[in-house]
């Protein structure tokens, strides 16, 4: 029996319907525009350390070089983690099945890197620096140095991103039964109804 369809059923409801419906691939377009920005600035950064022979301290990444402040007041590395975690945390319902459980370990370990720069943020902020330090210091500076430590937490967050994201376009059949989004055309739903 053919089901009736009432507008409540053939339109998103809200925000996150949207997002992770009908404009699910223009927003993972624009969230890895900002992914690619905030690998640039880290990149930078290691080009101008480690190729360049900068000092730490003077190897800001592209925008820390013209505007300073952003990166001493922490204001850049926190607002990049925290657009990182809404980024995950919004566009998940979009995906199902394996591309979701990579999607999720992304976001569990973005959520940490985000807990990590808001103690520096707050430190830098506040003028109040943790562990008897003279510089805002994360957990895990502790044992690591800070630039190759937010590398490395970047890496870890990337990999699954970017797993999650081929799997999500290359879904087997009851994944892509099971998805609502706008990433895979009506010809792949005909051939996965086939």
């Amino acid at each position: 029996m053919t089901e009736l369809l009432t507008p409540a059923t053939t339109r998103p409801r809200g925000l996150l319907d949207l997002l992770n419906g009908p404009y699910h691939r223009a927003s993972l377009n624009v969230f890895l525009v900002i992914v690619i920005g905030h690998w640039a600035e880290h990149l930078t950064q290691a080009y101008q350390i480690w190729v360049l022979g900068w000092p730490v301290p003077k190897s800001k990444g592209m925008l820390g070089l013209a505007y300073p402040w952003l990166v001493t007041s922490e204001w850049m590395h926190y607002g990049y983690a925290l657009v990182m975690l809404i980024g995950l945390f919004l566009l998940r319902r979009g995906f199902v099945g394996r591309n979701k459980a990579w999607w999720t370990v992304a976001l569990t370990i973005q959520f940490w890197h985000h807990i990590e720069h808001l103690l520096l943020f707050v430190q830098a902020q506040s003028h109040h620096f943790l562990f008897g330090k003279a510089v805002p210091t994360s957990v895990l500076q502790l044992v690591f140095p800070r630039v190759e430590l937010h590398l490395f937490y970047n890496t870890i967050v990337f990999i699954p991103m970017v797993i999650a994201m081929y799997l999500h376009l290359r879904p087997n059949a009851a994944e892509l039964e099971e998805s609502s989004c706008s990433c895979h055309s009506s010809a792949e739903r005909h051939l996965a109804d086939a």
